[in-house]
């Protein structure tokens, strides 16, 4: 392994501690090997046959997921060896898998006197709750186990409580019933979504990946934008979009392509806070890019209770807003720099690229195809993933042995369980909150503090979510959000879908807002830049996931609710051009540099132009053109 390589996989383990695993060697590794193996055949075997009963498919999915993820994430590291499991971690794996299974044996038993809790069962439930805390801490991080921790400790302390968050509290043996003996707690949706749709997305990911297929996304995008003015950071752009569609971390995705691109953009002259800036950005943007969007998109789904299609659809010019907006905001740093791209000659031939490897992108165009024509997440994976492995055989040079299948399954069961573990924890949130009716009441509190309106509504409820986002991985992330924060906004007749799809875009963009900006520090970790200033300078590039849910909350014609042709295209022309003009503001150089009064200037005509509405718009439109015109005029004179 090269100096750079080892650095970046130390960056991954540090900021993304669903990476940061053991690595055993002789009868242990051998033993992981089984039960992920195991664990894959198993989801693949239920999406093919039919799943079971709901309680029963996440009973097996949970108990294999903690099996798992007490083997891969010790007690302490300090005890760890590479040729044995430490005994603790031994007892951890087993309770794992066998107090999920109690409800697979006893599952008619539960079933004929259900809503009643005996002894054993309290003693059983309270340790299966233990345990799914426990290796959240492990896999997921402090910050979910401390929201977690809150929402137990408010269903006991409600008595207590001020105000509207006062309820009659609950006893020990009716919130163990009610979180692991129904489907309203950690068995519920998120759980019921992760063992089905998301664990065949998170396979088909693994298998795209052994493919090669990220790094013919990187060459791809390096044919297509590496000779552009900045190029290596409009690669990263590019790239990072692509990796996003089946990746489901920002800061995976920050490693993986940002090991690459950063180097490539300090090469080139951008600095290291700066490059690492621009693969944060884009990386983050990665999660809200569909079909995945995080594997959120499932739940989203689910939560709202449209097809998942639709959820798709509407994420869709959101994120090419997005893209836009970052995309902008390197040309013009590039442009006021004076950065140029690299030379044609050192850049790989597009259609010899498409010509030698396109067959590895086929997966992604049909999956994308079933979705639209109305298959199911879960077929239209399930089809996904062999087609994956038939068109690798293809070409000779992307042909997978089978050995290399079969290590498919286990690098897929290991992938789920960062989501798989945050979904059950999510669970124990969601079971609370309907218990006690605390949703609700948190709603009513961001109301009463907004008095009523829903501008400061909405801007208290992205305090809330940008807060709640910090350090989670995205699909908790956005349970938790849609949770706490999204009631609040449907209270005040924001459409479901736009409520939901506002607090997942700020639930994510925590990622690149410091103070807790983890994949900005993933960034500066493999630049060797400032973490603040990283930050800094992605969430300037990010600006438009600031801007672009007010947007579709104000206008939901831009999620697609309810558009027609005429007003989509309206909308979206109009808040190109904003971002133009805040990207420019923001950057210090349009067709030249700004002085503060036009980047001012520019600034407001962005927001009126990204704003829904007939004179907004042609207001913003009229500064923009008279400040672009002034550009124009004085750079023709000075070339004169």
């Amino acid at each position: 392994m090269t100096d750079h390589a080892a650095n970046a996989e130390k960056v991954l383990k540090k900021y993304d501690r669903e990476s940061n695993t053991a690595h055993y060697t002789g009868w242990p590794k051998k033993i992981i090997a089984a039960i992920a193996i195991t664990f894959s055949v198993f989801q693949l075997y239920t999406a093919i046959f039919g799943v079971l009963d709901a309680q029963l498919q996440r009973a097996i999915h949970l108990g294999f997921g903690l099996a798992l993820a007490y083997l891969l994430y010790p007690f302490r590291r300090a005890w760890t060896r590479d040729h044995y499991f430490h005994p603790i971690d031994i007892v951890f794996a087993v309770l794992g898998a066998a107090t999920p299974a109690y409800l697979v044996i006893q599952y008619r038993e539960l079933i004929t006197r259900a809503g009643t809790v005996s002894p054993v069962d309290t003693v059983i439930g309270g340790l299966g709750i233990l345990l799914v805390i426990e290796a959240t801490r492990r896999v997921v991080g402090l910050p979910m186990v401390t929201v977690v921790l809150a929402f137990i400790a408010y269903a006991f302390l409600g008595p207590y409580m001020p105000g509207v968050l006062a309820h009659r509290g609950l006893t020990p043996e009716q919130l163990i019933g009610h979180l692991y003996f129904t489907t309203e707690g950690i068995f519920g949706i998120p759980l019921g979504v992760s063992s089905t749709f998301i664990f065949l997305f998170i396979l088909f990911g693994a298998y795209l990946e052994s493919t090669g297929l990220g790094k013919f996304f990187i060459d791809l995008a390096n044919a297509v934008a590496g000779w552009a003015s900045g190029g290596p950071a409009k690669v990263a752009v590019l790239s990072s979009g692509l990796m996003g569609t089946v990746s489901g971390s920002s800061v995976a995705n920050v490693v993986g392509t940002g090991s690459l691109t950063i180097p490539m953009m300090k090469k080139l002259g951008y600095n290291a806070n700066f490059a690492g800036a621009v693969e944060a950005a884009a990386s983050t943007g990665g999660q809200l890019m569909p079909p995945v969007m995080g594997a959120a998109a499932f739940l989203m789904a689910e939560f709202v209770g449209v097809p998942y299609i639709d959820v798709v659809k509407a994420a869709a010019i959101p994120a090419l807003l997005y893209f836009t907006g970052v995309w902008l905001g390197v040309h013009f740093e590039a442009k006021r720099k004076k950065l140029k791209g690299i030379p044609r000659a050192e850049l790989p031939n597009p259609l010899t690229l498409l010509k030698e490897r396109g067959h590895l992108a086929i997966p992604l165009v049909v999956i994308v195809y079933l979705l639209v024509a109305g298959y199911t997440p879960m077929r239209a994976a399930l089809v996904a993933i062999f087609l994956s492995i038939l068109c690798a055989m293809l070409r000779k040079s992307t042909r997978m042995k089978p050995i290399e299948i079969v290590y498919g399954l286990e690098r897929g069961a290991k992938g789920v369980l960062g989501v798989l573990v945050a979904c059950a924890s999510a669970g124990i949130i969601i079971g609370v909150v309907t218990k006690t009716g605390v949703g609700l009441r948190l709603a009513s509190g961001l109301i009463d503090l907004a008095g009523g309106m829903l501008l400061p509504a909405m801007f208290f409820t992205m305090i809330t979510a940008i807060v709640l986002g910090m350090g989670v991985p995205t699909t908790a992330n956005y349970v938790i959000t849609s949770t706490i924060a999204a009631p609040a906004l449907e209270q005040m007749g924001v459409p479901v879908l736009a409520a939901h799809m506002f607090v997942f875009y700020f639930g994510i963009i925590a990622d690149v807002t410091p103070p807790v900006a983890l994949a900005a520090y993933a960034g500066a970790g493999i630049s060797g830049g400032n973490a603040l200033k990283t930050g800094v300078h992605a969430s300037k590039l990010a600006i438009a996931a600031f801007i672009i849910p007010y947007v579709f909350v104000l206008s939901p014609v831009l999620l697609m609710v309810d558009a027609t042709p005429l007003a989509l295209v309206s909308v979206t022309l109009t808040a190109l051009l904003g971002m133009i003009a805040i990207s420019s503001a923001l950057c210090g150089f349009l067709a030249d540099h700004c002085r503060p009064y036009e980047r001012i200037l520019l600034i407001i005509a962005g927001l009126l132009m990204i704003k829904p509405g007939g004179i907004t718009d042609l207001v913003g439109l009229v500064l923009f053109v008279v400040i672009l015109r002034n550009h124009l005029v004085v750079g023709s004179d000075i070339n004169q």
